[in-house]
């Protein structure tokens, strides 16, 4: 029996004995009926939600680089030491490097770089693909992101969580400059430089001061120390030659 049970079953006894046999008996047994079978079992619920809750309920703190404790994620800067700055970037518009083996390049904009994102539950990216350049399937564990494309032809996609018949379903389109498309968090995701030229897109909006992200090929076959090859050769269902030959890559982290 929790906390909130417990107050009530304690309280409906400490006031039984002085309920008058009448209507207003019968309003104070409901009360508590009320109060135990429905409220209490709802205070767990709602005070998770308040203790979790992502969206930004404080006012603008910035953050501080110091490692030893962690505020909400980042430490609040003193009110009186803050500048214009803290809520600055300037060089967006300067193509990241896309010489990489997967052709592409994401110059993140999140807390560390913006100290004002602090608390505020919103961060952006820039990604620029050279042809046929890939963002390879990752996540963003923290974070729902809106795309925009603004130059080029992109490939997108994301693939469900697991569903009951044990399937995942891919949703996918064609963007051209202009189109939009919604990335929901934690899902696999993608993008995919269908052209001759280069691409660029901005993730506008990721829901997260740093929404982080889980490169999936990186993670799996790039972790230190590596994974079992037993483990993976059975996940995958291949050979284990086919598992050493990937562990023995060097997997590209494109993000900046």
């Amino acid at each position: 029996m929790n906390f909130a049970s417990l107050f009530c079953v304690r309280t409906f006894k400490k006031h039984e004995k002085h309920f008058p046999s009448d209507k207003h008996a019968s309003v104070s047994y409901f009360f508590y009926l009320f109060w135990f079978w429905v409220w209490h079992p709802l205070l767990p619920l709602l005070t998770t939600q308040a203790l979790c809750r992502t969206s930004a309920l404080q006012s603008k703190t910035l953050k501080l680089n110091l490692h030893v404790l962690f505020v909400n994620g980042k430490f609040c800067k003193d009110p009186k030491y803050v500048t214009a700055n803290d809520f600055f970037f300037s060089g967006l518009d300067k193509p990241g490097n896309t010489s990489n083996r997967v052709g592409s390049n994401v110059t993140q904009l999140n807390v560390d770089k913006i100290p004002g994102l602090n608390t505020l539950g919103i961060s952006l990216a820039r990604i620029d693909y050279a042809p046929y350049g890939l963002n390879p399937p990752h996540t963003h564990p923290r974070g729902t992101e809106i795309l925009v494309v603004v130059e080029g032809t992109v490939e997108v996609g994301f693939v469900t969580s697991n569903q009951q018949d044990g399937s995942n379903k891919l949703f996918t389109k064609i963007l051209n400059k202009g189109d939009v498309f919604v990335f929901p968090i934690g899902l696999i995701h993608f993008q995919f430089n269908r052209g001759h030229t280069n691409a660029v897109a901005f993730a506008a909006g990721l829901s997260s001061q740093n929404a982080g992200v889980i490169t999936i090929a990186n993670a799996v076959f790039d972790s230190d120390p590596r994974i079992n090859p037993d483990v993976l050769t059975k996940a995958f269902q291949v050979d284990k030659n086919v598992i050493d030959y990937l562990q023995k890559q060097f997997w590209v982290d494109n993000n900046n």
